[in-house]
């Protein structure tokens, strides 16, 4: 197991990595929409939000020697569905391959946000 950490993206909360590669495959945890520049999230609402997000998780697999097209399966947790039409639309601009997914509400997440992402993606074999 190698741990992937990159600067270009926030520093863990907690006692955790950004993401380990075990294999062939890149395991990025849970992140929320902290500004790795000011360590705080900015955006106050779910498009932002999840924008934000998809910045990071795109920063550590590159870090990885992946890319968000490689990603396989993604797990997002909202703290209200209604958020799932435009955490959708925002999702739908990037990641293109349709991987394997689930959305689960939850009623809190660290920081206060309003969405966590993780994901699995294939490191790159060219």
């Amino acid at each position: 197991m190698k741990k992937i950490n990159t600067i270009n993206a926030p520093m863990p909360v907690g006692p955790y990595s950004q993401a380990v590669v075990s294999g062939n495959f890149i395991y990025v945890s849970g992140q929320v929409a902290i500004n790795p520049e000011t360590n705080q999230i900015e955006a106050k609402d779910i498009i932002n939000q999840t924008k934000q997000i998809f910045e990071n998780i795109s920063n550590i697999l590159l870090e990885a020697n992946s890319n968000i097209n490689k990603i396989i399966k993604t797990t997002c947790f909202l703290t209200n569905l209604d958020y799932f039409k435009d955490f959708n639309n925002v999702y739908s601009e990037y990641i293109t391959n349709n991987p394997a997914r689930s959305t689960i509400e939850v009623s809190k997440l660290p920081l206060n946000a309003l969405v966590e992402i993780e994901v699995i993606a294939e490191i790159k074999n060219d």
